[in-house]
């Protein structure tokens, strides 16, 4: 009896298995297990990016997209160095020529700390919006994200969305209110993503919320904002643009990383490189390559600038969903300790280190790095960035691609290096220190790296030329 269950079953996974799966015709299915749980490393990667609209002068249409939405309360987030600029003023402009009833937010502040996040999200609960517009660069898009979302979830404590091991990383379960995005700066491209980055001075580093549920519903990218950055502001966040597309095109690609969700509802909006991602990538590096040292050396450069605009986004789609790495997780740190240095062309009244140039000072060692676990993928950016590889071999890529980076940066006037930053060798043990607890992004680095390691890198960034 036995022996004919077995030969009956066996006969049944033979026609299973001769069976046509195509989706027309097949009827089969199975209660096992399915394939994923069995997984160590992903198999799937999702691609979410908030709606996009580009056009000069299209700023004017964002009170007619509220009127759209039906809003009661909306509140606009700037900063007060923007509140005098144009950019604020054809938001409000066209927000009263619609009868949007609005309160202004001007008290953003510059590469945000928790508690300038946390001033925002206060005002946010208490005045009650059903709708948010962020007026400026990524430390305006970033404050206004994390107000609708904890506005919106007025229970939860700070802590609870922010990324782990810093935070309890938990995932955003509830629905957001309407937020337009305007970006002002051509950088962080976080019109596009669902990423909030701020200094958590406690630890004095830097960390974030990252979900896809955070992205701005609209992200309106009109090119004449462009115009109003000054030199040096222009240049950090071009660096920023650059960084995100080298660093998304040389993530550890999405198949090879782990854990394999359980649910999909878990798969980190930093997926690893794929092959969506990798398009935009490329495309904003080449627009890098072309255009950022034009942005920044002719302010009235409308082609170069608009170009700029439309690489931050176009990385942003890119690094918003392959995720960036060690560039990025050496930064937070630098950022955060940062001591006296005050950048140019800045108006702030504190000690600041510009988000695009503490990724990029590292960029050099960086690549070096990571060059020989993908090293075709450096060499394919060292050409695009103008190094001529007629006779490179593969195995120098990532030196190619460091000294490349180095001759772009010394023609931009970069400062040489961290010991410009002000920081010192004694230093490094706090940098080390506050990378580590940056995981939802090291651990895309297609190469994995110890605590020495990390501290060789920092030291080799020390002095770029």
């Amino acid at each position: 009896m036995a022996g004919r269950r077995n030969r009956v079953a066996h006969l049944l996974k033979q026609l299973q298995q001769a069976s046509c799966t195509c989706p027309s015709h097949s009827h089969t299915y199975s209660q096992g297990i399915g394939h994923a749980t069995f997984r160590k490393t992903d198999y799937a990667f999702e691609m979410a990016v908030s709606n996009i609209r580009y056009g000069e002068g299209v700023t004017k249409e964002v009170g007619m997209d509220l009127q759209n939405l039906g809003v009661k309360k909306v509140c606009v987030m700037t900063d007060k160095n923007l509140c005098q600029l144009p950019p604020v003023k054809a938001v409000l402009d066209s927000l009263t020529k619609n009868g949007i009833n609005f309160q202004l937010y001007e008290g953003v502040r510059v590469e945000p700390s928790d508690q300038s996040f946390m001033d925002a999200i206060e005002f946010a609960k208490k005045e009650e919006f059903d709708s948010y517009v962020a007026v400026g660069g990524g430390s305006v898009m970033d404050t206004c994200k994390a107000a609708d979302l904890y506005a919106s979830s007025p229970e939860s404590d700070f802590l609870d969305y922010v990324n782990a091991p810093i935070g309890k990383g938990k995932p955003v379960k509830v629905i957001l209110k309407p937020l337009i995005a305007v970006p002002t700066t051509a950088g962080t491209g976080s019109e596009t993503t669902g990423v909030a980055i701020f200094d958590y001075k406690e630890l004095k580093v830097k960390t974030g919320i990252a979900s896809r549920a955070i992205k701005p519903s609209l992200g309106i990218i009109d090119p004449l904002h462009t115009l109003h950055m000054p030199e040096r502001v222009a240049a950090n966040c071009g660096f920023d643009v650059l960084c995100h597309a080298l660093e998304s095109y040389t993530a550890l690609p999405y198949n090879q990383r782990s854990p394999c969700p359980s649910n999909p509802m878990n798969r980190p909006a930093y997926q690893g490189s794929n092959p969506v991602s990798d398009i935009w990538a490329i495309h904003a590096l080449k627009i890098v390559a072309k255009y950022l040292k034009r942005a920044i050396r002719n302010p009235e450069d409308k082609e170069a600038r608009a170009n700029m605009h439309l690489a931050s986004a176009f990385a942003g789609i890119g690094f918003g969903n392959a995720g960036v790495h060690l560039c990025h997780g050496m930064s937070y740190p630098i950022s955060g300790l940062v001591k006296k240095y005050k950048a140019k062309d800045y108006n702030v009244d504190h000690s600041l280190v510009p988000h695009g140039l503490s990724v990029v000072i590292t960029s050099p060692a960086v690549f070096t790095f990571t060059a020989p676990m993908c090293p075709e993928r450096h060499l394919e950016a060292a050409e695009i960035l103008g190094a001529n590889i007629t006779t490179a071999k593969i195995k120098d890529a990532g030196l190619i691609l460091a000294d490349t980076l180095r001759e772009f940066l010394f023609d931009l006037n970069v400062d040489d290096g961290l010991a410009a930053l002000g920081y010192s060798k004694d230093d490094i043990p706090s940098l080390v220190k506050g990378t580590l607890p940056q995981e939802r992004v090291t651990k895309l680095s297609p190469r994995p790296q110890t605590e020495e390691e990390l501290s060789a890198l920092f030291e080799a960034s020390m002095k770029l030329y």
